[in-house]
């Protein structure tokens, strides 16, 4: 292996009930982005702490329809388990990207709190002392369509 070469680990976690897990692979600290938007807080009652899932994720279910889907906006979904309600995603259409919550993880795994988006929809009543990157709703678009872009030419 190179020294440039980043190692990674697969990081697990589970929906309350345990009806729904899932499996990742990430370097380690596990980078965080907390989302501000409005969707977001009223999913979740506040700001949405999450991990970033590729084509890597896999969600695992005891059933088939474990998992309920609800499409929360023209650009983005949002899976819950259907039985104890625990919400699993976010799934960002194009690119094709998951946001899952981190509260679903292993408490024992390294997370570094990195960005937070959507920042100018965030309320005046929170804010957090992190050092991190800032991006509005407008700089989180351009990003996804540059990745898009970027996938659709290696494709």
């Amino acid at each position: 292996m190179s020294q440039d070469a980043v190692q990674t680990t697969e990081i697990t976690g589970r929906c309350l009930c345990g009806a729904v897990s899932v499996r990742l692979q990430r370097a380690l600290p596990a980078g965080i982005g907390v989302c501000h938007c409005n969707i977001c807080r009223r999913w979740g009652g506040g700001p949405m702490f999450a991990v970033e899932g590729g084509a890597e994720t896999r969600f695992e279910t005891r059933q088939p329809d474990d998992i309920a889907v609800y499409a929360s906006s023209e650009w983005a979904e949002r899976g819950f388990c259907r039985h104890c309600g625990t919400h699993l995603f976010c799934h960002i259409l194009q690119p094709g990207l998951y946001e899952i919550p981190v509260g679903l993880f292993d408490p024992q795994t390294n997370f570094e709190l990195q960005a937070q988006i959507f920042v100018e929809q965030k309320p005046a009543f929170y804010a957090f002392t992190n050092k991190t990157h800032m991006l509005t709703g407008a700089e989180v678009f351009a990003m996804a369509a540059a990745r898009q872009k970027q996938q659709d030419s290696a494709g």
